[in-house]
Parts: structure tokens; C-alpha cells; sequence
């Protein structure tokens, strides 16, 4: 299987879809992975519904698909929600892909600094009365967790998208070239800065930044972004 626009990545929509329709109809995928920020009002199946019958429509959240309870609800609640990759490793298209979905945030862990909680339980388990009796917000909800990262290196995946960026970058994280390491992963795949650019990592990792309403199939090669 050695065509690269089996799947397509999409970098953050930011409530327009219409590069990702344009490219999966022009191009037939197998898959689609949504990289976060979706920024949705209506359910995320609303918005693909050209394209749902094309192609198999996976996904991970970013930061800003926790900033409002809706938005957080017509995805993780979506009609796609069973197609959430976030600290999953599925074969797709003959490739085994995980994904890390969310940020880093500093009240909880923000690389290289150490991690302020064991995990959600021991953080919960420190809060006052209402916040345990309420769960985490969804802020915190969006956060990257020491415990779930180390989980998920354990898997094995062929490719890893993510929503922060890898060490390469100016605001990545080496933590993440320590996972897809640890994962046996030969092409990272993210959004969130907006970035298109291709870098390469120690190990033969090759790490495609996928910019904001863009697409990119599994060479790198970016799809014309349509605009009016």
C-alpha cells in the first residue's frame, strides 16, 4: 500500500472544513485525521456530512475543543465520537496510528518541568470539597498527563499525530520525540502552531507540521488551501 493520499491530515479547522471536503473528494482517502482545534457549534458530523459516506473521518482534540461545553459536546458526543484517537494506537489503512490529543499546561505538567500529579486521581484527590465532588473542569480536562504518556509509550504505532508540537519546533516539547521513540513511530504528524514546514528528528522520525485549514497527505505534500 504505498499510496501516500490513503490518508489525509488535516491541520486545525478552526470551524471551516471546506479544505479537508475539497481534498477527500478530490482525492479519495481511506481515512481522514483531524489534528484539534475544530472549534465546533454544531455536531462535527454537520459539518462532514459530504464526505462521511467517502471516507473513514478519525480525530484528536485540541486545546480550544475544551474552551466551552458545546464545543467539547459536539465532538466528544458527535455521531465520530467511537473515532477518537487520543491515547489509541488503530490501524488505518494498513498503518498503525496513535494519537495525543491536548496541551501542556503548567498546573499540571509542563515539560521538561516535572509533572505536579501522579495523575487525575491523585490531582482530584488534593482539590477542595466542590471540585471533587465535580470532576475536572474542562480546561483541565485538555490537559497532557504524565501517567496517560507513559501508558501510551508502551504501544507501538507506525505514525503519531499530536496537537502540540515536538521538540523540533521553537514551542514543541521533546517529550514527544521520547514518545514516538519509545513507540517504534517513523512520521509525527501536528497542528496547533499553525506551522507547515517538514523537519526530521533522531531515529529516522520525519515530523510534518500541518498548518491551520490545510492538508497533507503521508509524504507531506500540502494541499492547496481554498479560499473566496
Amino acid at each position: 500500500m504505498s499510496r501516500n493520499n490513503r490518508i489525509l491530515f488535516a491541520g486545525d479547522p478552526h470551524g471551516d472544513f471546506q479544505s479537508l471536503i475539497d481534498s477527500a473528494i478530490a482525492n479519495r482517502p481511506d481515512a481522514v485525521v483531524l489534528l484539534g482545534d475544530c472549534d465546533l457549534e454544531r455536531p462535527l458530523e454537520h459539518y462532514l456530512q459530504k464526505i462521511i459516506a467517502l471516507t473513514r473521518i478519525w480525530w484528536i482534540p485540541g486545546n480550544h475543543d475544551f474552551d466551552f461545553p458545546r464545543r467539547y459536546h459536539y465532538l466528544f458526543n458527535s455521531e465520530l465520537a467511537e473515532y477518537g484517537l487520543h491515547l489509541k494506537v488503530h490501524e488505518i489503512a494498513g498503518l498503525r496510528i496513535a494519537g495525543l490529543g491536548g496541551i501542556f499546561l503548567g498546573r499540571i505538567w509542563y515539560p521538561p518541568q516535572k509533572p505536579r500529579w501522579k495523575n487525575k486521581a491523585h490531582y482530584l484527590a488534593n482539590q477542595s470539597g466542590h471540585i471533587k465532588k465535580n470532576g475536572l473542569s474542562l480546561k483541565l480536562k485538555s490537559a497532557i498527563w504524565h501517567d496517560e504518556v507513559e501508558s501510551l509509550k508502551r504501544l507501538k504505532a507506525d505514525i503519531l499525530v499530536t496537537h502540540e508540537a515536538p521538540g523540533c519546533h521553537e514551542y514543541g516539547f521533546r517529550v514527544i520525540d521520547d514518545i514516538a521513540k519509545a513507540m517504534g513511530v517513523k512520521k509525527i504528524f501536528h497542528g496547533h502552531q499553525h506551522d507547515s514546514y517538514y523537519a526530521k528528528l533522531p531515529y529516522d522520525i520525519e515530523v510534518f507540521g500541518v498548518a491551520d485549514r490545510s492538508v497533507v497527505d503521508l509524504s507531506g505534500r500540502v494541499y492547496p488551501v481554498k479560499t473566496d
